[in-house]
């Protein structure tokens, strides 16, 4: 997949308010022209980048479920995120330096309007087939309602219709993690709030996996261990990891465009607005998920009139990324033109 750029030289207005005098969007995509090609659209989850070959290296490539050179596929990188497309860390033009929090507030609804404008930009008369996890489900979610003509069948993974306070308070303490650290607010440079970065990544982790996960991978070698530690250097590591890559401003922009999720905002409630979602559709959850539950994807995929399939996996929400057999098996067995 090669990457591209872009660039809407227009005024964007954010659903929250405020807005930037052009916006720019990071995406991936297979080489040439997408026309009279099935297109797949991808969408990426919280910190990943539009490379979908990069972290889903089982799932999307050449010869794989979601081949890129059969298909025409694509992902396009978050609004808010620091990985091309517009968002806090990107130069603000009127005073050459980041925006920081002068950027206005992003929604999964912002997002979805600027990666239609790309859509519209490539010659993308039609999404064949939109996929989504975690986050990036909750995006495809809202791709499905905001251009129902536009969608031809959608794969929800590990999401949900609306933020639950469940995972709401884990963003709010993750934010909070950031905001601990004083560099964070002093807006100095982009290495601004990093060690409040490795605890909100330390934090999120425990969201994302689950306590079958850790007493597997986690476990003490030695039965005589005084202070157990391995599980503290593998959180350690982890938020060193993501701290290196990301950058705090960006982190802090996404973790509220995640609790800005509800589909029935507006729409007359949840049930409403799935009830507008016009394309076939698979529901995908995971039975240790701790975020999005099995037992509400099943709810949302009964309002949907749509089949529910359940991955068993010990590592919780991070299955989506883990389990790619039995996401393979369950796509390729109901999606027969794969």
């Amino acid at each position: 997949m090669e990457k591209r750029l872009y660039r809407y030289d227009n005024t964007f207005t954010f659903e929250d308010g405020g807005s930037i005098p052009f916006l720019e969007v990071a995406y991936h995509c297979s080489e040439g022209d997408p026309r009279g090609r099935k297109v797949i659209w991808i969408c990426h989850a919280l910190t990943a980048d539009s490379n979908a070959q990069d972290w889903w290296p089982h799932i999307v490539g050449p010869g794989l479920l979601i081949d890129t050179q059969k298909y025409f596929v694509i992902c396009c990188n978050m609004v808010g995120s620091c990985y091309g497309s517009s968002g806090p860390s990107s130069e603000n033009p009127s005073t050459g330096k980041p925006y920081y929090f002068d950027f206005p507030r992003v929604t999964v609804r912002d997002m979805i309007r600027a990666y239609d404008l790309v859509r519209q930009d490539l010659g993308i008369e039609k999404i064949d087939i939109l996929v989504g996890a975690s986050i990036g489900g909750f995006q495809a979610l809202e791709y499905s309602i905001m251009y129902p003509d536009v969608i031809g069948r959608a794969i929800y993974i590990a999401t949900l219709p609306r933020v639950t306070p469940w995972l709401t308070g884990f963003e709010e303490s993750q934010r909070m993690a950031l905001e601990a650290d004083p560099s964070f607010r002093e807006c100095k440079s982009l290495d601004g709030g990093k060690e409040g970065l490795k605890c909100a990544r330390s934090i999120a982790l425990l969201s994302y996996r689950c306590e079958d996960g850790y007493n597997i991978k986690q476990k003490e070698d030695d039965p005589d261990v005084m202070f157990a530690g391995r599980a503290a250097s593998y959180q350690r590591y982890q938020g060193a990891k993501l701290a290196a890559r990301f950058d705090a401003y960006s982190y802090w922009y996404l973790s509220y465009s995640v609790d800005s999720e509800n589909i029935g905002r507006g729409r007359g409630g949840v049930e409403a607005a799935l009830g507008m979602i016009k394309c076939p559709v698979i529901v995908i959850g995971i039975d240790s998920d701790v975020i999005f539950p099995a037992y509400e994807m099943k709810e949302m995929a009964r309002i949907l009139n749509a089949p529910y399939f359940e991955i068993k996996s010990h590592f919780g929400h991070d299955g989506f990324l883990v389990e790619s057999q039995q996401i393979e098996k369950i796509v390729r067995a109901n999606i027969k033109d794969l």
